[in-house]
């Protein structure tokens, strides 16, 4: 096998790249995969985030495939993040009700932070994952909420908030994985990647990493 490789990211998260590349793993190309994320009826958020992340893989490496001059040896990564309290999944707030409701929810509660992986190997092998944290949020008071609320830091995240700005703040408590709460839980991706023969330590001996 060559020793470079080449690892599609199925996903436009400034989030997920950086923290690849925290990693020493640069990514050959971005390929966002747009899908409809809206949660099947009773769906549970465990298989949510598996179920998106699987299918982000699965239309990237379709949209890959179809390309004229596509070489078929790469990796397709792809993740999903799914906020949850209790069976209750929490919206990707994009609105200011959106967000403002997460907020109230998780205020002085615990909740979960689940992150679905799935890897398409250049053999067309798909590999799953999924990462569970658990999180405690502080009782934030009406001024803490308005304020975090006015830095417009939540829009676009799941549960209305992003733990590595303002919100880190608001952590009482966690268990697990805080990259999985970043987006991209670093500890099994490498694994995952590794389990299938991807060089993920290359550029850390040959001093081409980003990190």
């Amino acid at each position: 096998m060559s020793v470079f490789q080449k690892l599609v990211l199925a996903s436009g998260s400034p989030r997920r790249i950086e923290l690849l590349q925290q990693a020493g793993i640069e990514p050959h190309r971005i390929c966002p995969a747009d899908i409809d994320e809206t949660p099947q009826r009773a769906e549970q958020p465990r298989s949510l985030a598996k179920r998106l992340s699987k299918e982000k893989a699965e239309r990237a490496f379709a949209t890959l495939s179809a390309e004229d001059g596509w070489e078929r040896d790469a990796y397709v990564l792809a993740a999903d993040t799914v906020v949850a309290v209790g069976r209750r999944i929490l919206p990707k707030a994009e609105l200011l009700d959106d967000a403002t409701a997460c907020l109230r929810l998780l205020s002085g509660r615990s909740h979960r932070v689940y992150t679905g992986l799935c890897l398409i190997t250049p053999a067309g092998k798909v590999r799953q994952n999924l990462v569970d944290t658990r999180v405690r949020f502080k009782r934030l008071s009406r001024d803490e909420t308005e304020s975090y609320l006015a830095s417009g830091e939540w829009r676009g995240k799941a549960g209305g908030y992003a733990i590595q700005g303002l919100a880190g703040t608001f952590v009482i408590k966690l268990v697990g994985s805080y990259t999985n709460v970043v987006g991209l839980p670093l500890y099994e991706t490498v694994s995952l990647l590794a389990g299938e023969g991807y060089k993920v330590h290359f550029n850390w001996v040959s001093g081409l990493g980003t990190a």
